[in-house]
């Protein structure tokens, strides 16, 4: 059976060249005499898979010498507590941004350890945009400051970083990391699990200054501080090592495709193809406020839920797979993640001709 075009939101597709690369090597790493999946996470050779993980991270995202860079599990949603655990040392006060169901969820999180503000929410259309910050409403002793960069579920993503001065800015880039260039300096933390862009899930990656690092909460479980996993270099129990030695071969084909500014052409690229397609129907809608569209899931519909329900049907067939719409917005969506070739978003827009033609 031929791939098919894996529309999913995460897990998601894979680069092929990293997935031919992973079969080669499945069995037998190097000359170890072992699959990775078999090595010890104490070994040289291992040692030698994650320092060059870190080391082809810190390049392709510019990461600044002060910043530690972890490998974690728990996904990004043991993330939800760990930052407020960690970064809650003053005020226990911090600034949240509502712009969909995991900011919401971090949301709740945090308020059982601290007061939450909501500088501002989306939540009154359905998350369809990215709500003006007004600095006005920012709280001047926050600890800290907390945006999603890129809504999965409802295709938002910020097209300009809020300045929060010398409060730190944590963002959640579980669904955009890697996908266009950040100054990672304008924030304290990144969190993002691996699944959408760095790899297969099981591993999420932390990216923080030091200077956050060493001041949690005396309730914080030993393993969800920060500093426990800084100091053992992500080492203190067993790592996800096989999602971090795909995560290895995800930054290498990265680097090797230009970087993430040469991937960020691409994708808006990808994007607009869709876009502009969308922007021409009168048979389908997208859902999103223009400025404030994701180049990464493109949320869209018909006017109808039964046309929506064949149409995921009917694309299946065609090996377009995964285009049904979040469960709490239904429609469709289509993640086009770094993976995804510029030939699967050209194939979705015929398909879609095709099937205007056949069911307007």
């Amino acid at each position: 059976m031929n791939r098919v075009y894996n529309f999913s939101a995460g897990p998601s597709m894979l680069p092929e060249e990293v997935l031919k690369q992973a079969q080669k090597e499945l069995v037998v790493y190097g000359d170890t005499g072992m699959s990775v999946m078999e090595m010890s996470h104490r070994s040289k050779d291992f040692k030698d898979i994650i320092d060059e993980a870190e080391s082809l991270l810190r390049e392709i995202m510019n990461i600044p010498d002060n910043y530690k860079v972890l490998f974690l599990q728990g996904g990004a949603s043991s993330q939800f507590a760990m930052v407020p655990l960690n970064l809650f040392r003053n005020s226990k006060k911090a600034d949240y941004v509502n712009t969909g169901q995991w900011s919401r969820k971090a949301i709740a999180e945090a308020k059982r350890y601290g007061t939450v503000n909501i500088v501002a929410s989306s939540e009154d259309s359905t998350f369809n945009y990215i709500p003006e910050l007004d600095p006005n409403t920012f709280s001047k002793d926050a600890d800290y400051f907390y945006i999603t960069t890129n809504n999965t579920i409802y295709g938002t993503r910020y097209t300009e970083i809020p300045d929060t001065g010398d409060i730190p800015l944590v963002a959640d880039m579980s669904s955009n990391i890697l996908s266009e260039e950040y100054d990672v300096t304008k924030f304290g933390v990144i969190f993002a699990g691996a699944q959408k862009n760095m790899g297969p899930a099981g591993l999420t990656v932390v990216i923080i200054r030091e200077d956050l690092i060493g001041h949690a909460m005396d309730i914080t479980p030993t393993m969800f501080n920060y500093k426990t996993h800084a100091d053992n270099g992500s080492m203190f129990n067993t790592p996800p090592t096989y999602s971090i030695y795909i995560a290895k071969l995800v930054f290498e084909w990265v680097k090797k495709m230009g970087g993430v500014s040469a991937l960020e052409k691409i994708n808006k690229e990808k994007a607009s193809i869709l876009y502009d397609f969308l922007d021409n129907s009168n048979f389908y809608k997208g859902t999103v406020v223009p400025k404030d569209r994701s180049l990464m899931n493109i949320p869209f519909v018909t006017n109808s839920k039964e046309l929506d329900e064949k149409f995921v049907k009917e694309a299946a067939k065609k090996g377009l797979v995964n285009l049904k719409g979040h469960r709490t917005v239904g429609g469709m969506r289509a993640s086009i993640y770094n993976a995804m070739p510029i030939e699967g978003v050209k194939a979705l827009v015929e398909f879609m001709k095709e099937f205007e033609i056949e069911n307007r």
